[in-house]
This record gives structure tokens, sequence and C-alpha cells, in this order.
């Protein structure tokens, strides 16, 4: 069993896909970070970087303690090896899913989540800040509808890349994207949102919380944090 804990985001929609896509049994535990549920000492045992998403797996495959582990990009590293989908097995492979799973981590989601703060969220607009992040976004949708150019998935084979980057492309309208400017990535986009288990993982999120995550009274808990 995999318990997830997980808020209605483009990282928490990554690791509901890759579990609907897999058909592993798991378990929801909803982690209101509106609310500032992500601070909660038990929850802090399981991420402590208090960040969704997280997992505990009761049943490693080592036939040890049960085991919890942070961090979108690793959870599903860690699910596709225990499953053994979605992440090939020879290095060549393998090491091509990774590099655009980590191309994702470090690019497209750092880039598009400041996109989504200076130009959604900021209680002052910034223009440099908002034209430097919605100009990098853009970048970054070039770079990945050339990967997609000619193949029907980002490494080829569908796998954790995927599943990786398709949350964050859903809000890029939000985003001040244009679809049409990337015919590439706009046809792995609607090919991705037409996927059973994409849908399936979508209509949980609508189970767990359709309000927007962000509002006047959750700014002070989700943005200016301290270590203190």
């Amino acid at each position: 069993m995999i318990e997830l804990y997980y808020w209605t985001t483009p990282n928490g929609h990554k690791i509901t896909i890759f579990l609907e896509e897999a058909g592993m049994e798991y378990q929801l535990h909803p982690v209101n970070i509106s609310a500032g549920e992500q601070f909660a000492e038990a929850f802090l045992h399981i991420a402590p970087n208090n960040r969704i998403p997280a997992i505990r797996d009761t049943a490693p495959a080592d036939g040890g303690v049960r085991i919890s582990i942070f961090e979108s990009g690793a959870i599903l590293e860690y699910l596709a090896e225990k499953s053994g989908k979605f992440l090939p097995a020879t290095p060549r492979a393998k090491y091509n899913v990774l590099q655009w799973l980590y191309w994702q981590m470090a690019g497209l989601g750092p880039m598009a989540g400041q996109n989504h703060h200076f130009v959604q969220y900021a209680p002052e607009r910034i223009p440099y800040a908002m034209e430097r992040y919605v100009k990098e976004t853009n970048r970054l949708y070039g770079v990945l509808d050339k990967q997609l150019t000619g193949r029907a998935f980002i490494a080829d084979a569908y796998s954790i890349a995927d599943m990786a980057c398709y949350p964050w492309i859903v809000p890029h309208e939000r985003q001040q994207q244009n679809l049409d400017d990337f015919p590439s990535l706009k046809r792995w986009f609607h090919a991705m949102a037409a996927r059973p288990a994409v849908q399936r993982a979508y209509a949980r999120a609508k189970e767990v919380n359709e309000a927007s995550t962000v509002t006047p009274d959750s700014r002070a808990i989700l943005f200016g944090q301290t270590a203190r």
C-alpha cells in the first residue's frame, strides 16, 4: 500500500497520475497547504521540507519497515523502480528519461512556479519579474516542443518524464503561453489529457479540492516563510 500525502497542485498530480497509470493500490491523505497542514509535526516526519507530495510505502520491496519519501521526482523514480513500470531498465533509455525528469524538477517546475507567483499572486506588480518568468517559461516550452517533434512522448516511450511535465503545462493560459506556438507540445498535451489514467487522477483532485489553493487568507502561509 502506498500512502500518498497530497494536495491539488502540479506536483501532487504527478503522483496520482503515476499511481493510476500503474494500477497501484494507494490511499490518499489530503494535506491542505492553504490551511497550513503541511507544518503539522506528523507530516514533517514524512516530508521535512514541509511540501507535498510525500509517500509512505507500507510494504517496501526489501521487506523492511515502511519507508517515507518526499520530493516528487524522487517519488516518481521510486515508484517506477518498485513497480517496474515507466522507467526503462537499460542505462541509455533510463537516463534519457531521468534527464528529462530532472529537467522538469530543476527548470520547468521552478520557472513556471515563479511565473505563477509574480503573474497571479504577488501583491505587488513587478513588471521585470513578470517578464523574466513568462519569457523563461516560453523558452522552456520551446525546449520541450523541440524534443517532442517526431516523438509520441518526451523520451520516446511513455514514462515518468511525461507524468512530471504534463501537470506543469495544464495551466498554460495562466502562464501566458499559447500552445498554438508549440505544435508538437500541443499534440502531446492533448494526447496526455485523453489518457484515462490522467483523467482519473484529475478526477481524484476534484474529490479533494475544487477551490483555489491561493487565497488572501492563505498567502501568509504559502509565501514568505522563514526558517522560524
